[in-house]
């Protein structure tokens, strides 16, 4: 059973903003200025557009949606191999070994939150500062040793490998969870390294793909990590679904991550009253509910989209975008571009900066009403790496939007651009030269504080 799906037409050219088109390229937005122009959608890391392929695959499977696992009629059935099939294609796209499991989830905050929950008892978790919060927070029930932050790749190996070493309960269950690039910086983490060194303490290790799996190729088992989780809305398919892959052994151990129809096997009232329960033993035990076939089947799609146009073509263009980026904003003396490796360390199409003189918000403000572009400000969610970048105390209070101040004051914040597959390199360009305009001439318009941004004042 089928439905019909797009592909790339492989006549068209190696750049990705043609042969990896993505939604929204031709919306035109208006600017504060007056006029209109096409939208620069430069906030990937936060969520990528959908890419055209994806939304052609999920309007040409709309139709035959059913429900899964639960019927007996063709469009149920079909929407079973589909959300069946989608589970194998996300299987080959990162690599997985032969046991491993792959758990649809609703995002990588939900996939963690996943394996937070199914840990074994006594498990020491090891997390490094630099993590976004949906790395950092979900082990509540674990005891967890925060590492600082590094600023070399080999010290994050040195310090990780110290931090087990120390270990007063070696033989105890261990996990490090690490980010396969940063969603601040965009650096490259060296995870095969930092895999070896937990594995030789005898612990785990968990990738937090969710920035990696858009840009660069994923393979679980040449990178010998236990499990990846990503989600679908940075990886082109916006449609509210994630993945959580790897080893079934702790997955299969413990309580299902929710309780209800689909988790369970088989259900029976006892002779003294109550319900005895058997749960599924594939991935199917941590995945209770109607399942979300759509978001699995786009993130599928964006899976095949990627493996079909090439990741090498793809980190080739994307670097040449970093470059353009980089080398424009090294020729503006007021900027700062944030980093924890050094201005040449590896990293993909995430890039964070400040500006003197500047609050971070009004700048993103000011990107956006006058020029059209979108990009992130505030601290990214990752609260205690922006701090250490920034060279502010710990307890410092920052801010995710606009302060309550003055659009020019200097704050706890920073602006990030971002991009991928589909940006074109107009949009680039013109982020740099506004960057420039702004520095150097100011802001054209006046802009205020409601609700907790900053808006221009009308």
């Amino acid at each position: 059973m089928s439905v019909p799906s797009a592909a790339i037409n492989p006549s068209v050219c190696q750049d990705s903003s043609e042969n990896l088109p993505v939604l929204g390229r031709d919306v035109l937005v208006p600017l504060v200025t007056g006029g209109e122009v096409t939208y620069a959608a430069l906030d990937y890391a936060a969520s990528a557009p959908a890419l055209q392929r994806v939304w052609d695959d999920v309007a040409a499977y709309a139709p035959y949606y059913g429900s899964v696992h639960r019927g007996a009629g063709y469009l149920s059935q079909l929407s079973t191999d589909l959300f069946e099939n989608s589970r194998t294609t996300v299987a080959e796209f990162l690599g997985c070994r032969q046991d491993d499991q792959v758990v649809f989830t609703r995002s990588t905050t939900d996939s963690l939150n996943l394996l937070a929950a199914v840990v074994p008892d006594g498990c020491e978790v090891f997390v490094f500062e630099t993590e976004h919060h949906a790395s950092l927070l979900p082990w509540r029930d674990a005891a967890v040793t925060y590492l600082n932050a590094p600023r070399t790749p080999q010290q994050a190996v040195e310090t990780l490998d110290r931090a087990l070493a120390a270990r007063t309960t070696p033989d105890a269950p261990a996990l490090v969870c690490v980010t396969g690039a940063s969603n601040v910086t965009g650096e490259l983490w060296p995870v095969r390294e930092l895999a070896a060194a937990a594995h030789a303490h005898g612990a785990r290790i968990v990738l937090d793909a969710a920035q990696l799996a858009p840009h660069h190729p994923v393979d679980i088992a040449e990178l010998d990590v236990d499990w990846v989780a990503f989600s679908g809305h940075k990886l082109y398919a916006p449609f509210g679904s994630g993945v959580l892959a790897g080893r079934s052994d702790w997955l299969l151990a413990a309580e299902p991550y929710l309780a209800g129809g689909g988790a369970s096997r088989t259900v029976a009232r006892r002779a003294d009253g109550g319900v005895d329960v058997e749960w599924h033993t594939t991935a199917a035990r941590h995945e209770a509910g109607s399942p979300n076939v759509i978001g699995v089947h786009s993130i599928a799609s964006a899976c095949r989209a990627l493996t079909d146009a090439g990741f090498d073509s793809l980190v080739a263009r994307e670097q040449t975008l970093v470059r353009k980026v980089l080398d424009g904003l090294a020729d503006v003396e007021a900027v700062q571009v944030l980093s924890l490796f050094g201005d040449d360390a590896p990293r993909v199409g995430v890039i964070s900066f400040v500006v003197d003189g500047w609050n971070s918000s009004h700048f993103a403000a000011a990107l956006s009403a006058e020029y059209g572009i979108g990009v992130r400000d505030g601290l990214f969610c990752a609260h205690p790496l922006v701090r250490t970048l920034l060279g502010s105390d710990p307890q410092d209070q920052g801010e995710c939007g606009a302060p309550e101040g003055e659009p020019g004051e200097r704050s706890l914040n920073a602006v990030r651009v971002s991009f991928g597959a589909g940006t074109p390199d107009e949009h680039v360009e013109r982020f740099v030269g506004a960057v420039k305009e702004l520095v150097r001439d100011g802001a054209r318009w006046n802009y205020r504080t409601e609700d907790g941004r900053c808006v221009p004042a009308v």
